[in-house]
Order: structure tokens, then C-alpha cells, then sequence
């Protein structure tokens, strides 16, 4: 079934997805620095807690997902030294921004790939990736088992999916507190640095309608995935789910 992303309710799912590359298209070339700026440098622990928790090894030929800017395809080239990443976004100007890294050496030794995808329909083969990374890329997919099951596909038996993305602090002071702040200061943030405040009204409004820790990891399960574990971050505000292809018998 398609949603609306910003709200959960059905709805056609060209809604969600034109809507997301009119927003990224737009802020391609401010994105890393609304991150910065409005997460207080908090997403770089985000990030290095993925990496901590990321079964990636130096022979892996890693899938990630809407990635972007390519913050998690560099972090994983620096930690984790893998064989080859694909690099995949469904917004051109986002990977623009990532190869002209990629180009300044960001990614060190490690080879890197960059294409336009659809994580809804993955062009390539089943089995074919050892892990696949995403962070904030399933909350904006208006068809969320597709894509899942999609990203199973690609995997080989017993592969990983790794994903970082905005949850639900359990907390319920800390919660409203940071539903305030989704409501008021990301549109703020977003319109001071992008000059796109309605777009962060979307991104802010798809925050607080996605599924909790929880709810992503049944997602997960109904789409195939086992051994799924999650670890919270700042209380719950972002939270890294690892999930597992099962083993072929």
C-alpha cells in the first residue's frame, strides 16, 4: 500500500515521491549544512553510532540506499574500508553533491558507484550486495514493503540492512519536547538556510507520523528480515535498526 509520507494516510504514491524530489532537488546543495546546523552536530554521532554497529567488512560490496549527499557511503568508506559501494538516490542533485566529494577523495581507496534509484524498484540482481546501508531514506518512500522488500532482494543470504533514521523518543517529556522543536524550529532552520521553509514543514510532518522503533521493526519482519535489533540515539530521536536475510537452508 502507498501512503502519504507526511501524514501515513493511503494515497497515490506519486504524491510522496514527486514531492521529495521537488524538496531535495531544491535544497541539494545546502542539505549538509541544514543537517549540521539543525541536528547541533548531533548527526555525526548518529552516523559514527551506524558505523559502530554496521557488519561491514573490508571483501563487502555494500548497496546505500538514498544516499544522498553521500554522508554514509564516505563514512562507511572511512571506516569500514569496504570493496565497492554503490551510491544510489532517487534525486540527481543530491548524488551531484556526492560525487564532487567523491571527486575531492572522500571515499579514500575505496571505489564508489553512483546512480539514480528508485529503492522501490532496485535495478539490480537478486543477491548481489553484502549489506545495505540507508539513513533517512525509508521515512520518505510512500511505498514502504516494496522498498523493503526490494533491499531483501539485492541482499545475499544473510546480509545485512543497516538504517539510521528519525524515531520516537520513548521519553514522554523529552517527546513533546522534540515535537515542538519538529513543529517550529526545523521549518525555521530549513527557510533561514535553504529558503525552503515548506519544505521542512513536509520533513518535519513525516518525522512524527513514521512508525516508532518498533513499528519500523515489524516493517522489517513483514518484509522478511529477522534478528532485527535497534539502539537509540539522544534519547530516541534517531535510532539505528540492523535486520538480517535469513540464511538459505
Amino acid at each position: 500500500m502507498s501512503i502519504d509520507t507526511a501524514t501515513g494516510k493511503e494515497a497515490p504514491a506519486d504524491l510522496s515521491s514527486e514531492r521529495v524530489k521537488g524538496i531535495f532537488s531544491t535544497i541539494a546543495k545546502k542539505y549538509e549544512r541544514f543537517n549540521a546546523v539543525s541536528s547541533f552536530g548531533a548527526y555525526r554521532a548518529w552516523l559514527a553510532g551506524m558505523m559502530r554497529q554496521a557488519p561491514i567488512g573490508e571483501d563487502a560490496n555494500v548497496l546505500d540506499i538514498a544516499g544522498g549527499t553521500g554522508d554514509v557511503t564516505f563514512a562507511t568508506a572511512r571506516a569500514k574500508r569496504p570493496r565497492h559501494i554503490q551510491c544510489t538516490d532517487l534525486v540527481p542533485e543530491m548524488l551531484d553533491v556526492a560525487r564532487a566529494h567523491y571527486a575531492d577523495g572522500a571515499a579514500g581507496e575505496v571505489p564508489v558507484d553512483f546512480e539514480v534509484v528508485d529503492a522501490q524498484d532496485i535495478p539490480y540482481p537478486d543477491a548481489s550486495y553484502d549489506v545495505v546501508t540507508m539513513a533517512y531514506g525509508i521515512r520518505n518512500m510512500p511505498d514502504r514493503p516494496r522498498a523493503l522488500a526490494e533491499m531483501r532482494r539485492v541482499l545475499k543470504p544473510g546480509g545485512a540492512l543497516v538504517c539510521l533514521e528519525f524515531s520516537t523518543p520513548p521519553n514522554y517529556a523529552w517527546r513533546a519536547l522534540y515535537h515542538f522543536y519538529l513543529k517550529h524550529l526545523i521549518p525555521f532552520w530549513g527557510g533561514l538556510i535553504t529558503g525552503d521553509r515548506e519544505g521542512f514543514v513536509y520533513l518535519a510532518r513525516s518525522i512524527k507520523a513514521f512508525p516508532d522503533q518498533q513499528g519500523l521493526a515489524n516493517l522489517m519482519e513483514e518484509a522478511g528480515f529477522t534478528n532485527v535489533t535497534w539502539k537509540n540515539y539522544t534519547g530516541g530521536i534517531a535510532a539505528v535498526h540492523v535486520a538480517r536475510k535469513p540464511e538459505e537452508r
